[in-house]
């Protein structure tokens, strides 16, 4: 299928597509080529420091339709935070069961597994602001009934497990769409910087809604917390219904869902830039994201600390992420590809210096770098996937991006039972050379993604 060329919205100025007329792109997958107005762009590509940088680290949030976007975005994860803590006290109130939890924080897997491919591709053919807000509404109604059944005391383990399927199964639909439309309100040229302000706005939640749900539980009960997710939902679904938003899929009405699917699974075999990009996530997704969830090992049995000094470790890594999300804002399209096979550099490093080093206080300081590779990682992988992809295909591609969520179980299992056979440290280097062995064969293979700017 020859990609079609994007058709402008009627409202030029705020819908972003005259820049991909201007600019040829290769055959292979492979960076556009410039011509024109857009050579001059490219070549004032900001460089890191600077107080153009500075002032231009926050830019897409001048945009009004982008601003209300992440607005939206900042509400929908408070509560989604705020839900992960409460939902798991509340099971393990209810059960004192911790198989019990570990099967309800990870129901949500399986539907992004099995629906994400389609998810991806009604974002493709669907207006993805109502896939948005579809999404959100949906979340708000979960929590909502959750509330309900608190206050009537009916609430049940099942009924959280419920839950958890169906808002994995929101996710399969919504974040394709999510991610598939900042291009076309912020445009390409403010691509990085708009997911990079993305992922630091969600980098804030983690740090911020965990101790706002820990606090709300002690004094009001789950009730107290589920009041405000609920109202964080539905204040999401405001500010985004304010998002000016023309732009629409490709209607194919008459084309079978199964077809979309397997075209967009073709464009990405047929293009080595994303297919490399998404090997790159799902080797994160194996190897560096596993530790995430294996902490609690570390802080237990060798730091021999408490739930406070996880809290810490788990916030040191949150501030890492935000730091690097906001520097990444700030260096708009400046040598790109080598700051992603970077962020693969110290996510491995990191790993390896928490096996080394078995001290709280090291790995305190760990943490930020940890977190700093993350953010790297995450906002350049999504950032050249979604500018190397025609706009047709940007919900197909991302939403095979996001299978690597329910993928996460498949390193997770491996990386306890090695603790268990060899001990925290020794899985963890192992899981940091692996890691660093992927970001060293990129390094010296891939020469297009090296040069990526």
């Amino acid at each position: 299928m020859v990609p079609q060329p994007p058709v402008c919205a009627p409202n030029a100025r705020r819908i972003h597509c005259g820049h991909e007329s201007r600019r040829t792109r290769r055959a292979d997958g492979s960076p556009p080529i410039s011509h024109g107005k857009d050579a001059v762009v490219r070549q004032s590509a900001r460089r890191p420091g600077g107080r153009a940088a500075f002032l231009d680290t926050f830019a897409s949030l001048g945009n009004r339709d982008y601003l209300l976007l992440w607005l939206g975005m900042i509400c929908l994860m408070g509560g989604v935070q705020m839900q992960m803590i409460a939902r798991g006290y509340l099971v393990y109130d209810l059960t004192s069961r911790p198989l019990l939890l570990g099967i309800v924080n990870g129901a949500s897997a399986v539907p992004i597994l099995l629906l994400s491919l389609w998810g991806g591709a009604i974002a493709d053919r669907m207006d993805r602001k109502k896939i948005i807000q579809g999404g959100q509404a949906l979340n708000a109604a979960i929590a909502l009934v959750v509330t309900i059944l608190i206050v009537i005391d009916q609430v049940t383990w099942v009924h959280l497990l419920a839950a958890s399927m169906i808002q994995g199964g929101m996710w399969s639909f919504m974040m394709p769409a999510r991610q598939a439309i900042i291009p076309e309100i912020v445009g390409q040229q403010n691509l990085t910087n708009g997911l990079a302000l993305n992922a630091a706005g969600m980098s804030a939640m983690t740090l911020i809604s965990p101790a706002i749900a820990g606090t709300l539980y002690g004094a009001f009960d789950a009730q107290g917390v589920y009041y405000v997710i609920t109202a964080l939902g539905l204040l999401a679904v405001l500010l985004t219904s304010m998002v000016r938003y023309d732009g629409k899929g490709p209607a194919r009405p008459n084309v079978p869902m199964m077809t979309d699917i397997k075209e967009g699974l073709v464009h990405i075999a047929g293009n080595p830039v994303v297919l490399l990009l998404l090997v790159m996530g799902l080797a994160t997704t194996l190897l560096a994201m596993p530790f995430r969830f294996l902490i609690p090992v570390f802080v237990v049995d060798i730091y021999d600390k408490g739930p406070e000094a996880l809290g810490l470790l788990v916030s040191a890594m949150g501030f890492g992420s935000l730091a690097g999300s906001i520097f990444i804002a700030s260096l708009g399209r400046w040598k790109r590809g080598l700051l992603l096979i970077a962020g693969s550099f110290m996510s491995g490093i990191g790993l390896l210096l928490v096996a080394a080093f078995p001290y709280y206080m090291a790995a305190a300081f760990i943490m930020l770098l940890l977190g700093l590779g993350d953010a790297t990682r995450r906002t350049l992988n999504q950032t050249l996937i979604l500018e190397v992809v025609e706009d047709q295909y940007r919900g197909r591609v991302m939403s095979v991006f996001m299978m690597n969520f329910g993928l996460m179980p498949l390193g997770v299992l491996p990386a306890g039972l090695a603790i268990e056979i060899l001990g925290g440290q020794a899985a963890v280097a192992i899981l940091g050379a692996a890691m660093l062995a992927v970001a060293a064969a990129v390094m010296l293979t891939q020469k297009r993604l090296r040069d990526f700017e």
